[in-house]
């Protein structure tokens, strides 16, 4: 297994099997929930408007891809735009805590697009690989943004500079187009800030689309002979500790995986209210009041009763209470109509308080308590929670496919939603023979990108 010096040495010299087994499951696994939940994104106003544009005034003469789910053509940065923005649409993608964002929703529809419309052939190790580097890129870009800036960007203002750097290797460019991309792309990335969209949710959410079409943009530009570099991200020697473990820590694997489609801040006081109440066979209707305990940027999750999908995903009191009434947190939970008078009732009575402990433990650690006071005064506790199915204790694969079916099977049929996912569990592998060595020259990544590439509604 190689080590890399630098990003140059990793973007233009990584092979797969370079990278350990452990890590291309995992790509794998988030791969699989990606496209779940670009399944489920394609059915919101959010995605019809995004595709709706990159179909109307993203298009290159000579070199068109397809709209992901969609079938409408468009150029590899509408693809990226259009692709991220729907994963982004229904917040249940992966993330990682101390990146305080998504790598993988803007990396994987960026991948596609460019391989889509590069115009050379491509295999699983290809697919697989540009895959993997692209999310070690963007967390540490990531990591090393929240280190020097002042204020807390979204994911796409990161995320943009891993699929340039990505872009490099799958479009053949030189080191000096590689170089130029980054900086293009981390000048003109979306340095959005995360707490207004909490506190006022749109439709702009996490800025990983933006980031996408940025990433793939820079790129495109700098083959054309644009400079941006450098980028500071990436070449302040002060930043340097985050990328010198090149190729040694595979940060893909410290990925969490969401059980439910909203804001990961808002999900240990789920679990903890879920859990209260089965322990103690809680009914919804005994509930007087449900009282939240939680770091600072959980409690600013503070609409209570949400008028779309985005305030829904960006909301404390209301999952919490749609939780405890129908004991499941799903699509239909976050969609709407949002006019369930007993979820309303929980959620405009609900408390939430800042913890001390709480903040001190965040990004690292995402922890919510709640107390649940009956109509006869009993009051029951739970423990301090972490949100379900951190890295630490992540879901199973046979979980990772219940949660994916949950999300494909409503809006595309059992059978289809069936027949991608052997796809991607077939990316990179030879079946189990040969000792389940790689397969170089497979080719069901490409198959998934034309089978994705089909209307989904």
């Amino acid at each position: 297994m190689n080590s890399f010096n630098t990003i140059k040495d990793m973007v233009f010299g990584l092979n797969l099997n370079d990278i350990p087994d452990t890590a291309q499951h995992q790509a794998r696994r988030c791969l699989l929930d990606l496209v779940g939940v670009l399944i489920a994104g394609r059915t919101t106003p959010l995605s019809r408007i995004i595709n709706d544009h990159a179909h109307r005034y993203f298009h290159s003469p000579d070199r068109n891809g397809t709209l992901l789910g969609d079938g409408r053509s468009a150029s590899a940065p509408g693809i990226a735009l259009a692709g991220g923005m729907t994963i982004d649409s229904i917040d249940a993608h992966d993330g990682m805590k101390n990146a305080k964002g998504h790598a993988g929703c803007g990396v994987f529809p960026a991948l596609v697009a460019l391989l889509e419309t590069t115009g050379r052939p491509y295999d699983d190790a290809d697919f697989l690989t540009a895959l993997i580097m692209g999310y070690e890129i963007s967390i540490r870009d990531a990591l090393a943004l929240h280190d020097s800036a002042d204020d807390y960007h979204t994911s796409g203002a990161w995320v943009a500079v891993g699929i340039a750097a990505m872009a490099a290797r799958v479009r053949g460019q030189t080191e000096n187009q590689l170089f130029e991309g980054m900086g293009i792309a981390e000048y003109h990335g979306p340095r959005s800030q995360m707490m207004r969209t909490i506190d006022h949710p749109t439709m702009v959410k996490d800025g990983s689309g933006w980031g996408a079409m940025a990433g793939v943009s820079a790129a495109l530009l700098a083959e054309d002979g644009f400079t941006g570099a450098p980028a500071v991200t990436v070449t302040d020697p002060a930043l340097a500790p985050f990328w010198s473990n090149l190729g040694q820590e595979w940060h893909i694997v410290n990925q969490y995986i969401k059980p439910w489609p909203v804001c990961r801040w808002a999900q240990p006081a789920v679990t903890a209210t879920m859990m209260v109440m089965h322990n103690n066979k809680i009914n919804h209707e005994t509930i007087e009041k449900i009282t939240v305990h939680s770091f600072h940027q959980a409690v600013r999750l503070a609409t209570a009763i949400p008028r779309n999908t985005e305030e829904a995903q960006y909301s404390l009191p209301w999952p919490v209470a749609a939780a405890a009434v129908r004991g499941q947190l799903a699509v239909a939970e976050i969609s709407e109509p949002f006019d369930d008078e007993r979820i309303m009732e929980l959620a405009q009575s609900m408390e939430l308080l800042e913890d001390d402990r709480h903040n001190a433990a965040f990004p690292g650690e995402r922890i919510g308590r709640v107390s649940i006071t009956t109509k006869s005064g009993e009051v029951f506790q739970s423990d301090d929670m972490r949100a379900t199915w951190d890295p630490e204790a992540p879901p199973s694969d046979d979980e990772m496919i219940e949660k994916y079916h949950q999300l494909a099977d409503p809006v595309i049929g059992q059978e289809r939603a069936t027949r991608i996912r052997a796809m991607i569990a077939a990316i990179g592998e030879d079946g189990g023979q040969n000792g389940g060595r790689h397969s170089v020259k497979g080719g069901m990544a490409q198959q998934l990108i034309t089978e994705l590439g089909k209307p989904f509604l």
